[in-house]
């Protein structure tokens, strides 16, 4: 595996343009970086991501993961989260690829396989990287260097990264993304309720019903794939969105009421809180390293 994995660095490397680089390969980009000495903050997109130098950690709501070459991250709905570089430098970046997920060709592949059951809802997870998945993998990158390839192989090597997921442990998760009457997909329908509106007053009881379910249920499936209340996810959401308009143009009082809050003196108190410092200290600095926050898996 390793001899694999130094020749993906390599293809890697060539393909490389910055901390996020969406390449000709379909829903995939090429990562790059070194050790951040503050968290980057964005919202995570149902993808795979596969470390190849490196090591990054992520925290969503309550829960933190590290994931390295050893580990693939997956992500099976969307979420805010915070996220570092842990192990990069000049002479040996950070160094990853992410492959955002294909509900339609999930769905598919689904169809040509054996019934398995579901797994619980969980929205991302960490686990183990397998000989069969790194193969599979291989074979996707190793097109970028092939670029007449791409459109006759590419939907070729991707179903089969798909397949060696659902042949693994968040195989059940995947499986639950697939089917729309599942509780991960009706926990998705909250979340797009959410981020559609994350500026308007959100009430569980609406978002259950949206969802399907009761409002205990709702809410216990819902933090059981997010890590967070749907009050917490919207907060983040709110939170970002505002970090973004104050690295544009946009003054401290007009983003909080932008974003969806009322009271100036509970906006600055809670962006503090996620942030480390409150909005005004934090503008000067947003402007210096504008665009540095990721709105996808990396």
């Amino acid at each position: 595996m390793q001899d694999q994995l130094t020749r993906m660095r390599e293809i890697a490397e060539r393909h490389a343009e910055g901390l996020r680089h969406q390449t000709g390969l379909p829903r995939v980009l090429v990562h790059s970086g070194q050790v951040t000495p503050s968290p980057t903050h964005g919202l995570y997109e149902p993808s795979l991501v596969l470390v190849l130098q490196g090591a990054k950690q992520i925290t969503v709501g309550r829960r933190t993961l590290r994931y390295d070459p050893a580990n693939y991250f997956i992500a099976t709905v969307e979420f805010p989260a915070s996220s570092w570089v842990i192990e990069g430098t000049r002479a040996q970046p950070y160094l990853a690829f992410s492959l955002k997920l294909d509900r339609a060709a999930l769905c598919s592949l689904i169809l040509d396989m054996p019934p398995a059951p579901e797994g619980e809802t969980t929205g991302f997870a960490v686990s183990a990287v397998t000989p069969d998945l790194l193969d599979a993998l291989s074979r996707l990158l190793r097109l970028l260097d092939t670029p007449d390839d791409i459109p006759v192989l590419a939907p070729v090597h991707e179903r089969e990264v798909l397949y060696r997921l659902l042949k693994g442990p968040q195989g059940g998760a995947l499986r639950q993304v697939a089917r729309a009457d599942s509780q991960l997909s009706q926990v998705r329908r909250a979340i797009a309720w959410i981020r559609a509106h994350f500026d308007e007053a959100l009430r569980v009881e609406q978002l259950a019903e949206l969802a399907g379910m009761s409002p205990a249920s709702f809410h216990r499936h819902f933090k059981a794939a997010t890590a967070m209340s749907p009050l917490q996810y919207q907060k983040m959401l709110r939170l970002q969105e505002a970090r973004q308009l104050l690295g544009s143009s946009a003054d401290v009082a007009r983003a909080g009421h932008m974003v969806g809050y009322g009271s100036a003196s509970q906006f600055s108190r809670e962006y503090a809180r996620m942030f480390g410092a409150p909005p005004g200290r934090d503008t000067e600095r947003l402007r210096g390293r504008r665009g540095a926050d990721a709105s996808s898996a990396g």
